[in-house]
């Protein structure tokens, strides 16, 4: 199935997930303990087909910000704290893939640079190098994991991207005094708070899938918090913008 959007020919059948599962076994950071889904297990109910039950019927623990792909808006670091639904108002955006590498500086890796970014696109798809699988697993807790340099946020915000995604657990430092600097950069916060612009982090986009231009679609659970579980579906470009 092809579609037509943004001037472009985008193959609906031709997708890319860029969401990692929730699973005890996925990435996590902040120092979270590893999600549990457990089931439901009484004196009256079983929650286990394999124990004996009569469906399977399972409690999930997990804090969206610690465990796996989710999407934030600018209520993580404000008071105020509306549905990061309200924050995704399209069915699909105009993205551009790109792949960066880590610069080190003083000790840390960053990027600070993310290249030429077509004056069109809405939303950013960053992957950053070295890209393996140990993204799906990693726990970053206490590993002074690469952030985004502020120089990179001011280059965005020039731009009309208002949809960040990255395969990096935050935007900004583990440590930093709360400072948060790229967040509130990018959301513009204090001054005059952008409610549609978002922030989604632990992606993995895998390294077959070529830089370029996409159609993005931006499914986030309607969690009523500043952030939720998130599935970036990517569809690919199949003819040029006249």
């Amino acid at each position: 199935m092809k579609i037509d959007l943004f001037g472009y020919t985008f193959n609906l059948n031709n997708g890319y997930d860029l969401s990692i599962a929730l699973s005890e076994e996925g990435p996590r950071a902040w120092y979270v303990d590893a999600a549990r889904i457990e089931p439901v297990m009484t004196e009256r109910f079983t929650g286990s087909v394999s124990a004996g039950g009569a469906v399977n019927f399972r409690n999930v623990a997990f804090n969206p910000h610690g465990h796996g792909t989710h999407t934030e808006n600018a209520g993580h670091i404000m008071a105020e704290a509306p549905c990061v639904i309200n924050s995704v108002n399209q069915v699909f955006y105009l993205a551009q893939l790109v792949t960066v590498e880590l610069e080190e500086r003083e000790g840390d890796l960053m990027v600070s640079d993310f290249g030429t970014i077509l004056p069109e696109v809405e939303a950013l798809i960053v992957r950053t190098k070295p890209n393996d699988h140990s993204k799906l697993s990693k726990i970053y807790s206490g590993t002074n994991f690469p952030y985004v340099h502020v120089a990179a946020i001011e280059q965005l915000n020039k731009t009309s991207v208002k949809h960040l995604l990255i395969d990096l657990p935050s935007i900004d430092r583990e440590e930093d005094g709360g400072a948060l600097a790229a967040h509130h950069l990018f959301w513009n916060v204090p001054h005059m708070p952008q409610w549609d612009k978002t922030i989604t982090e632990f992606i993995f986009v895998k390294n077959e899938i070529e830089d370029g231009v996409y159609a993005l679609n931006l499914q986030v659970a309607n969690f009523n918090n500043d952030a939720a579980p998130s599935r970036p579906l990517i569809f690919s470009r199949q003819e040029n913008k006249e």
